[in-house]
């Protein structure tokens, strides 16, 4: 596919993913939208940079997933200055001292906000993203009709953004708490609960604002970002060779999948490719971790819906199977072994053995436990129709990953863009079109013996050789991108280099942007207590979300 009026010279990616990259004025920018959302294709993500040292301006990228690879349209914004306020600037850096001591923070920022078309009528999903931009940066969404903060949860004042050059931080703002403007649902009977943001379960933190009648829910509102890191701003202090330390904890239980969609960006930027052995690895690594996942969370969706013995099977063979990783690569996890140009850790003949006969045993015991879910009544009535997400809505909000696949979008990244050694593996991808709990989990059944298949058949067909390539420092002003199907969904990383090797903007996203929104409406209708059966089923990151 093309956009019309735009020029974009699709260049192949280290990831084999072809992507092209246009500057638009905001005509074009909005233009693109229209043509992308008109032929049904998807915004992956957005975000801002600030490029004033580099184009005297900011910069907004918007990332579209077309039939022939990614389109990154960028928008140049600019900021106008007010006539002699320089002295209340809030990126002034004595104002910033001023308020972190304690006064009160300014109630609109001076300068007037550089401001670029609002998309988020078109993509829904950009709503949220235009907000973290905000929050960041300053950059305003023009035509938006939430403006509400997403990230920014009072830990700056209002009118201070983190991710501008000019920022100075290190010491805590004195910043008093804030309200937040939930929707409100009014009428007889009508009751809410909130839910969160601290749980009584080991998870971490996101409030849920559930307006109800009776039991059945009229309308969820969430309010995310009470893990927000400042992943993004974090990157600034790394080089590009060492970056994918901070990637590979963006989301703990996706750590190869961030791995990788990093190392894939860097290889891109600093034009390398890994050798053949690193990437037969990579993907036994990415493959071993949508195993651990969904092993885990099928049995905590049992546990859900009151079957504990599912629970205590899944746990089990989850224990094993991470304990086997630990072994084999030195972490529970695999984190930091994918690295730019290569891995970082080998596989022994001795290891490979084990690792092979336990994928065998967990396949075995795993048939089993489907049958049990299969036919077990109560579990099978919990789980059917709840929870539906039909495929227009999936379409239309962007659902992605193994819930998208469950709800009729034919989407994997490993089928349609196979990187190595993807494109000799000949993945079957896992489909169902009911779009509901039963629906999750078949696919998640379907996807585990899959990714067990695709392990036996990576462990006979390693091939040898070096684990990774040598590379130069990389040169300022590189751009280059990553994309990998993890086990929730597609993982994105755009990077761009600074001077001395130092990365000047990294901008890492989650699948869980595109479908913590659509688990507000998978849960209308149903009942309060099937919202822990929902929202399991979709399991969705808070860590990668916020970052």
């Amino acid at each position: 596919m093309r956009i019309p009026g735009l020029s974009l010279n699709f260049q192949k990616l280290a990831g084999a993913v072809p992507a092209a990259r246009a500057r638009v004025d905001a005509a074009e920018w909005f233009e693109a939208a229209r043509v992308v959302r008109e032929s049904g294709r998807r915004l992956l993500s957005m975000w801002g940079a600030d490029n004033r040292a580099v184009d005297g301006c900011f910069v907004v990228s918007a990332v579209y997933a077309l039939d022939n690879g990614l389109a990154v349209v960028e928008l140049l914004v600019k900021e106008n200055d007010s006539p002699n306020d320089s002295a209340n600037d809030p990126t002034n850096e004595s104002q910033i001292t001023e308020t972190r001591a304690g006064a009160a923070a300014p109630s609109k920022a001076p300068r007037e906000l550089a401001r670029y078309p609002d998309l988020s009528g078109m993509f829904p999903v950009a709503n949220r993203m235009q907000r973290a931009i905000f929050d960041l940066l300053g950059l305003q969404a023009e035509g938006a009709e939430d403006t509400r903060p997403w990230l920014r949860h009072a830990a700056w004042p209002d009118g201070i953004y983190p991710l501008r050059k000019d920022f100075v931080f290190g010491v805590p703002f004195d910043n008093p708490q804030e309200d937040y403007a939930f929707v409100r649902v009014v009428g007889d009977g009508v009751h809410e609960i909130p839910v969160g943001p601290i749980h009584a379960g080991i998870i971490e933190p996101g409030h849920f604002r559930f307006s109800i009648v009776g039991e059945k829910v009229l309308r969820l509102e969430e309010r995310l970002g009470y893990t927000h890191k400042g992943i993004d701003k974090r990157f600034e202090s790394f080089s590009v060779s060492d970056g994918y330390k901070l990637a590979g904890r963006v989301s703990g239980d996706s750590t190869v999948a961030y791995g990788w969609a990093y190392a894939q960006a860097a290889e891109a930027l600093l034009d390398i490719e890994a050798p053949p052995r690193a990437a037969w690895l990579r993907a036994l690594f990415l493959e071993r971790e949508r195993v651990a996942n969904h092993l885990g969370d099928l049995g905590a969706i049992g546990n859900d819906a009151a079957l504990g013995f599912g629970f205590a099977q899944f746990m089990r063979l989850k224990e094993d199977w991470l304990r086997w990783a630990g072994e084999a690569f030195g972490h529970r996890f695999m984190m930091d072994c994918i690295v730019p140009g290569g891995v970082a850790r080998d596989l022994v003949p001795e290891h490979a053995e084990k690792l092979g006969r336990l994928a065998y045993d967990i396949e075995k015991e795993v048939h089993v436990l489907r049958d049990i879910y299969d036919e077990h009544a109560g579990l099978q009535d919990r789980f059917i129709t709840t929870g539906r997400v039909t495929a227009q809505l999936a379409n239309q909000l962007g659902l992605t990953g193994f819930a998208a696949r469950a709800s009729g979008q034919a989407r994997d990244l490993r089928v349609d863009f196979p990187c190595a050694p993807y494109d000799e593996l000949e993945v079957k991808m896992a489909t169902h079109r009911n779009g509901d709990v039963a629906a999750r989990v078949a696919v998640r059944f379907d996807e585990l013996f899959e990714s067990l298949r695709l392990i036996q058949l990576i462990l006979h067909q390693l091939p040898a050789g070096e684990l990774r390539a040598e590379f130069a420092e990389a040169k300022p002003g590189l751009f280059g991108l990553g994309w990998v199907e993890g086990w929730r969904g597609d993982v994105l990383v755009a990077l761009e280099s600074g001077d001395n090797g130092m990365i000047r903007r990294c901008h890492a996203h989650d699948p869980s942007w595109q479908n913590w929104p659509i688990l507000e409406h998978a849960v209308i209708g149903n009942i309060v207590p099937d919202f822990p059966l929902i929202n399991k089923s979709f399991n969705l990151s808070y860590s990668g979300h916020d970052a």
